[in-house]
């Protein structure tokens, strides 16, 4: 299975909606939560990942965005296929 990881932070909804996608779909995740108050944080964010909003989905540590990213993933079939490689 691969590797996915997921950058997050509170309240966040499409941090929710993101990890329930995942969640729904049997996927292993792993969470690594920042608090919006951590300016450190945010800097680790951006640069592992390239991105500076929430969340940020990387799987077998290629950053494929947020969660409008990883549901169009979803519902094209393509997450499926990044899963299996």
């Amino acid at each position: 299975m691969a590797d996915v990881i997921v950058y997050s932070t509170d309240p966040c909804p499409f941090c929710s909606r993101a990890e329930a996608l995942l969640k729904h779909r049997g996927i292993p995740f792993t969470e690594v939560l920042i608090p919006r108050t951590d300016h450190d944080g945010r800097d680790r964010l951006v640069a592992e990942t390239g991105g500076y909003t929430f969340p940020q989905v990387l799987i077998n540590g290629t950053n494929i965005g947020g969660f409008d990213q990883l549901s169009a993933l979803d519902q094209s079939g393509e997450l499926a296929t990044l899963l299996a490689d």
